[in-house]
């Protein structure tokens, strides 16, 4: 029944086919959507407007700024109609990472807690339109966020134009888990006043003028979810690292019994490294993050994690039926945040969250590389990992040694490109052991690295490099240039990094 979901009779006025809320869109707009790692995002819409140029032949370019990345509907189906010009600040999609690294599509990797301020001191330009999926609009006309919350607030009170996708195949119940809070600009920028995980400070809506709502869309198109892989035997071999190491730093007096908030990374191998807490006798954590995962969810329901705040919740097929089946459950133990708030840097640090991110791959000094291959291939985007690594209690990497079936190492002399600096990783961990690099020269990092965390394939080549790089005048951070680079075109050359 619509009257659940648009409490204004006034605004049935306002509802129209997808078709024609796509007619809104022109050539050369800055467009906005909703979503956060294919969660709450707008389908209908960018679905029409693709068909919209491919029956016509209109030619029709727009920049796309979202939350994160999002799914085939919004992401794919505009990057194969060749419709997006520039796009920020993440992604994940197939077509849309081909278009961007062929040059066809400009990309700005972004860290996620900016966005926002970045769109409200106007360095992005203005938002033509915004389109925001959601589960019910109020009777004053303020929106009631699905699955995810990410930067829609702000491209909300931005925007010129507002165009609301009802998705009506997402639960009512999510009505009350967000809490929305947005900063003002400096100079009025006050300390955001979050000191516990489970502490509410916003509203449960998006707030946003009637008059700016220029058309809603009534939809029933389910989040495009991914199923997770299986927990294999790499991630429960990296899992138990880590449980050994939070178990070592609680008995040293460094972490209370229940740990401080965890955050951990998007995808399959960050749920099944956090999976295998539910086998620790850590209970009674948090999670401050960016998005709730199966894992969480597992987690909750058995009692270990009390409370966890995110700005989206993006799960499986399976994880998403048990969501919705608990909703009601879950209303209590989950709070959704824009992302400005969920990465704030200066909230992380308050609350000292423990940050456990993944690496595409790691060097001997302690450097990370999250988000390109071979330095020029941009796989996703840097996302939030940024602002949890730099403002962290503790800052965790993990990364299986190796990749490709073993022909190419994840420890290296040196990273393709650098997206966290040896300053703020602290510990990575393999499949094949933990260095812990806090208070460790660079010398002393690159043996602890090699020895601990590299594959014992490569862990004599590394250690070779390693050795012979150490001359008088060049003992601080040892390299041979030349070769550091030359494991890498190794393997373009001849697909292995191996002699």
């Amino acid at each position: 029944m619509l009257d659940k979901r648009i409490s204004d009779p006034e605004l049935m006025s306002k509802v129209v086919t997808s078709v024609e809320a796509a007619m809104l869109i022109k050539d050369g707009m800055n467009v906005a959507a909703s979503g956060f790692t294919i969660s709450g995002y707008p389908k209908a819409v960018s679905m029409a407007l693709a068909k919209r140029a491919e029956q016509t032949g209109e030619k029709i370019k727009i920049n796309l700024l979202t939350g994160a990345s999002t799914g085939e509907e919004l992401d794919g189906e505009l990057a194969r109609a060749g419709m997006i010009c520039k796009r920020l600040p993440y992604q994940t999609n197939d077509s849309l990472r081909d278009s961007i690294n062929k040059g066809d599509c400009q990309y700005l990797d972004m860290h996620l807690s900016q966005v926002q301020q970045y769109i409200r001191y106007d360095f992005l330009g203005k938002i033509d339109i915004a389109i925001i999926e959601a589960v019910a609009i109020t009777e004053d006309g303020n929106i009631i966020p699905s699955s995810s919350v990410g930067c829609s607030p702000t491209f909300v009170s931005k925007a010129d134009k507002v165009i609301v996708e009802i998705n009506t195949s997402q639960p009512i119940g999510l009505e009350g888990m967000a809490d929305i809070y947005v900063p003002q600009s400096p100079p009025y920028q006050m300390p955001i006043p979050i000191s516990k995980v489970d502490q509410r400070i916003g509203t449960p809506y998006i707030p946003c003028d009637k008059d700016k709502l220029a058309a809603i869309v009534i939809t029933d198109i389910p989040d495009d979810v991914k199923e997770m892989t299986p927990v294999d035997n790499i991630s429960m071999r990296i899992s138990g690292y880590l449980i050994e190491f939070l178990e070592h730093e609680v008995k040293m007096g460094r972490l209370p019994q229940n740990l401080l908030p965890l955050q951990s990374g998007v995808g399959c191998v960050g749920n099944a490294v956090l999976a295998g807490l539910m086998k620790s006798k850590f209970n009674n954590m948090t999670c401050y993050t960016e998005v709730i995962q199966d894992s969480m969810l597992d987690l909750i329901d058995a009692g270990k994690i009390s409370y966890a705040s995110g700005t989206s919740i993006t799960t499986s097929e399976k994880g998403r039926k048990k969501f919705y089946d608990g909703i009601n459950s879950y209303r209590n133990k989950i709070i959704l945040r824009p992302q400005e708030i969920s990465n704030n840097p200066e909230v992380i640090r308050r609350l000292g969250v423990i940050a456990i991110n993944t690496a595409i791959e790691a060097d001997i000094y302690g450097n990370i590389n999250s988000t390109h291959l071979f330095g020029s291939q941009m796989m996703n985007g840097i996302g939030g990992s940024g602002d949890f690594t730099r403002n962290a209690y503790i800052s965790i990497f993990t990364t299986a040694s190796t990749a490709k079936d073993g022909r190419i190492s994840s420890i290296v002399p040196m990273v393709t490109h650098h997206d966290h600096t040896e300053h703020d990783v602290m510990i990575v961990i393999t499949e094949n052991g933990l260095a812990d690099l806090r208070g460790l020269s660079t010398r002393e990092r690159a043996k602890l690295i090699i020895n601990n965390c590299a594959h014992p394939d490569y862990r004599p080549m590394l250690l070779d490099y390693f050795e012979r790089a150490q001359k008088p005048g060049m003992m601080h951070t040892p390299h041979l240039l030349d070769e550091a680079f030359s494991w890498h075109t190794r393997y373009m050359n001849t697909g292995t990094m191996k002699m």
